[in-house]
């Protein structure tokens, strides 16, 4: 946790805050902070700045904090994701979150096992608790807004070209294409399948609504590992 995301049902008036369970115990059992120290803070979906520790009393810990800068810039990049395995969810959502990618769409592919939309992980609560992560991971406060898709083609259709925007279009999937662009200053979405690649079908339909094939080596990565790969290609992070 490199930063208190502090919510407004914590704040107390006046300047001062109340730090939840998970906050305090960090601060005292991992920064091992005492009164007079200081933190770190933002607001959730706000500023950012220093919080100064008023007092401590057991597990209960008040701060004092205002904000005194805004988050840092989000990452001019939106991501179209084919549905990862449950257990790879939790750590692509963390990771996409601290690296300042704010769109996100979770889409259905068909090498997407069916069973990935049935999981207790895809519950909005989980989902948001490991955005929480990534923000505080990178010390940031503006959630992604994350959707997802279960069906491929109506959203294809009817829904992409909106969320994407007036974005450079970009499909990551191995063979004799162009190679990946890099140092993309402009705004970009990237379509990114499952381990096993888009079907013909889905490239299709993704090539009509302007996604470009490029390939990124020879090499299949998994998932976690192509995501941070491409970002890192594509774009300059803020």
């Amino acid at each position: 946790m490199n930063l208190l995301l502090l919510t407004p049902e914590q704040h107390l008036g006046n300047d001062r805050w109340l730090l939840s369970d998970r906050q305090a115990n960090h601060v005292l059992k991992v920064l091992k902070l005492i009164e007079g120290d200081q933190v770190r803070a933002g607001i959730f979906q706000g500023g950012m700045g220093i919080a100064h520790i008023e007092s401590i009393n057991n597990n209960r810990i008040e701060v004092l904090f205002k904000v005194e800068h805004q988050s840092p810039s989000p990452l001019g990049l939106s991501v179209l994701l084919a549905l990862p395995r449950p257990k790879m969810l939790k750590r692509i959502l963390i990771d996409a979150t601290s690296l300042g990618i704010k769109q996100i769409v979770l889409i259905n592919s068909w090498k997407v096992d069916k069973s990935y939309w049935q999981t207790p992980n895809l519950k909005a609560e989980l989902l948001h608790e490991k955005m929480l992560l990534g923000l505080e991971q990178a010390r940031d406060t503006t959630l992604p807004t994350l959707t997802l898709a279960p069906r491929f083609r109506p959203f294809v259709e009817d829904e992409l070209d909106g969320w994407a925007g007036n974005s450079q279009r970009i499909l990551a999937h191995p063979g004799n294409y162009p190679v990946m662009p890099h140092s993309l200053t402009g705004p970009v979405t990237l379509a990114i399948g499952p381990e096993g690649g888009w079907t013909d079908y889905e490239i299709e339909m993704l090539g009509k609504q302007g996604f470009q094939c490029h390939s990124f080596g020879s090499r299949i990565l998994r998932v976690e590992t192509a995501l941070p790969a491409l970002v890192g290609r594509l774009m300059q992070l803020p």
